[in-house]
């Protein structure tokens, strides 16, 4: 089957998206944008083919009739049972750098008990593995170190006490693993991880287990299957370092423009609010870019901001939208800059003037700024897509809809779900383009 890849090398996160001939978006993968660009790069894509064989289960299995109306409940549930075996195999592997780094004789003398300690500790999280990813369970975070890191310092601080050991010997050893673990790319074991998967399924699932065999013949067929990756191209903050030619790479305007378009075709405005900068693109009827502006020079009105703010508030980026959405007036913020508005958000504070008050200023001014980035790049047109990461937050689509409105009056407003992976939309259209309209084959290095 061939595939076109579109990657998305951003300042936090690198996405990628797999779409199939027919441009239908098979997969999608995200991960921490790391130092080393080629392993996020090939970590993002991997979690997007990973995607796309379940996309490819789920059509093969509804094909075949052989769940019937519990399809999408199978679905679910295998891929929650996929992501425990992947998640404990990253677990076996932290375990096994741990023990590595302590037999280098740093810990001299309390070697063994370290590792009796890291021992109990990997056991324990092993044991709570399967409430992590069972149904209705809630992470902070789907990254491996996040969830991995969060259980580890609990724990650990726990047995580090009941063992009488000093704790920072556990957390020591534990930051000096977690980067080769995290930078590796967990490809080899899909078939034994998802068939592993499949067993816990059918004890999770009542019924599954007496279709088993018309379940098991779609999936084998499915991993049978060789996905071939056509075309790959990349994008973002980071497409310099990207491992493919020129002819690989284009630009974030370009790409952003044409995924926004992919996703509504009547768009004319586009706003991307990223970690790294804002742009404001203006597209005609075919995702073409008439015009644009793009702040890069300034952390304010992106995500940087929102990111200064929450550790100005020792609070979680994700906390921030939803304390803003608990104000009862808006704060007037009047500085624009990220280090001032620092301090007059403490000097706010100081004042008595509530955290969730102020929370609805700081996303209003954020709004604001891409507002002025929007008039200089030709104002709105209808329709208006608005996309990248900070279109996640609560708090600042609904600033961004009463500034539209005042400001232009009304119209639509797109904002999509998977809005962050639109530039790896528009690249993977890219690809697709390359090979089916253009007829460009790629060599076998570059789309490595």
């Amino acid at each position: 089957m061939r595939l076109f890849i579109g990657i998305d090398l951003g300042s936090t996160t690198t996405k990628a998206v797999v779409l199939d001939e027919s441009r239908e978006v098979l997969g999608r993968g995200i991960t921490n944008s790391r130092s080393n660009y080629d392993t996020a790069a090939a970590v993002a894509k991997h979690e997007a083919l990973v995607a796309a064989r379940f996309a490819l289960f789920r059509r093969a299995l509804g094909k075949s009739g052989a769940l019937g109306a519990s399809l999408d409940a199978f679905i679910a549930q295998l891929e929650r049972d996929f992501r425990l075996e992947q998640f404990l195999e990253q677990l076996g592997d932290l375990e096994a750098e741990c023990a590595k780094n302590v037999a280098t004789g740093r810990f001299a003398e309390a070697a063994t008990a370290v590792g009796a300690a890291l021992a109990e500790t990997f056991g324990r999280l092993r044991e709570e593995a399967p409430s992590l990813f069972a149904a209705g369970a809630r992470r902070k975070s789907d990254f491996f170190r996040d969830i991995a890191g969060s259980r580890y310092l609990a724990v650990a601080e726990e047995v580090a006490k009941a063992a009488g050991l000093r704790y920072e010997l556990l957390l020591n050893v534990f930051d000096r693993s977690i980067l080769a673990v995290e930078n590796r790319v967990y490809g080899e074991n899909i078939s034994r991880n998802l068939l592993a998967a499949l067993e816990r399924t059918f004890a999770a699932l009542p019924g599954t287990a007496a279709r088993a065999d018309q379940i098991r013949a779609p999936i084998r067929d499915v991993l049978a299957t060789p996905l071939e990756e056509t075309y790959v191209v990349g994008t973002g903050y980071g497409r310099a370092r990207l491992p493919f030619s020129k002819e690989h790479i284009r630009s974030e305007i370009l790409c952003h423009g044409l995924g926004a378009h992919v996703m509504y075709p009547g768009t004319r405005t586009v706003l991307d609010i990223g970690g790294q900068d804002t742009k404001a693109i203006q597209v005609d009827a075919h995702g073409i870019v008439e015009s644009f502006q793009m702040n890069d020079r300034c952390a304010a009105g992106c995500g940087r901001y929102l990111g200064y703010i929450a550790d100005e508030m020792n609070m979680g980026l994700h906390e921030l939208g939803p304390l803003a959405m608990k104000a009862t007036k808006t704060i007037r913020i009047n500085s624009t800059c990220t280090v001032f508005a620092g301090a007059e958000l403490r000097d706010r504070l100081a004042l008595g003037e509530r955290r969730e008050d102020i929370m609805a200023g700081l996303h209003r001014a954020i709004v604001l700024r891409a507002m002025s980035i929007l008039a200089r790049s030709g104002g709105i047109r209808d329709e208006f897509t608005f996309t990248g990461g900070v279109a996640k937050n609560e708090a600042a689509v609904k600033a961004l809809r009463e500034l539209v409105f005042e400001n232009y009056g009304a119209m639509t407003i797109n904002i999509n779900p998977d809005s962050i992976y639109t530039g790896a939309l528009g690249a993977a259209t890219f690809a697709w383009r390359a090979v089916c309209e253009e007829g460009r084959v790629a060599e076998r290095r570059e789309a490595a």
